[in-house]
């Protein structure tokens, strides 16, 4: 069973995102992809936060939406939706959204930022609070691939997160780091979860030089249970694929029974 993460370099227009957003998952089905995920904020990334509230979609209405619903159907394939804003319940926030699709063009699954990034450096400065209003629920979903769960960008540097979610065969994580703490951190984290939780990780990252000048670290890539990189994308827009095998699940559990041996 094929999946595909898709690596963009969004800028701050929506209209042109989604026409790369479809065309690079065109390009996943294609070469036989069952689910594709994209990257956080594949519609757009702006110059300044105001950009991403002037786009927020009211929750089931919108073009964004309705991209993600008929990209799905058109295709027949699971859709992890990376990330859009959506209205918040602070009307001057928004809610940082991961939606999935099921190849009928279904929503079935909807996740909210949890944890908000803040980081300071130099000139470099984040605070994702002051804008964005976080989640407060795990999420699951159950597809023929198996069980899947979902965060997003800074959620990966909570491994907490993901042992609430209990028992996975994939993880998707879409992501926006920046080149600074993703040159630092991204891959042994991405690792470091597809094995504390023997289960694939599936991580669809922005990657490149953005119109707004900001620098994205990139590196999409899918790991095994075992943590071994068996697709990867430095920088560029482009397409990550590789096989989700169940039996390298089952062998790295029946090995390595550390699941089993839990005790918190």
């Amino acid at each position: 069973m094929k999946i595909a993460a898709v690596q963009m370099i969004s800028g701050p227009e929506v209209a042109p995102n989604l026409a790369t957003a479809g065309r690079l998952i065109a390009e996943a089905a294609a070469a036989g992809a069952q689910l594709v995920a994209l990257p956080e904020y594949f519609p757009l990334i702006g110059a300044a936060d105001a950009d991403r509230l002037a786009a927020r979609e009211a929750d089931g209405a919108g073009p964004m939406q309705d991209f993600l619903a008929t990209t799905a159907r058109r295709h027949g394939l699971w859709l992890v939706g990376g990330s859009i804003p959506l209205m918040a319940q602070d009307p001057a926030k928004l809610r940082n959204s991961c939606l999935v699709y099921d190849p009928q063009g279904e929503r079935v699954a909807r996740y909210d930022k949890i944890h908000l990034f803040n980081f300071r450096k130099g000139d470099e400065a984040y605070d994702e609070a002051a804008t964005i209003e976080r989640g407060d629920k795990l999420v699951s979903f159950d597809t023929p691939l198996g069980r899947v769960g979902v965060a997003i960008c800074y959620d990966l540097r909570f491994p907490e997160l993901f042992r609430a979610l209990g028992e996975l065969d994939l993880l998707v994580l879409p992501a926006a780091f920046t080149e600074t703490t993703g040159r630092a951190h991204w891959e042994m984290l991405l690792r470091a979860r597809a094995v504390e939780n023997q289960c694939y990780v599936l991580a669809a990252a922005q990657g490149g030089r953005h119109p707004t000048g900001r620098l994205t670290h990139g590196n999409s890539m899918i790991i095994d249970p075992w943590g071994e990189i068996l697709a990867r994308m430095d920088k560029g827009e482009g397409v990550v694929l590789a096989e989700l095998n169940r039996q390298c699940l089952v062998d790295t559990r029946t090995s390595l029974p550390a699941l089993k041996h839990r005790i918190l």
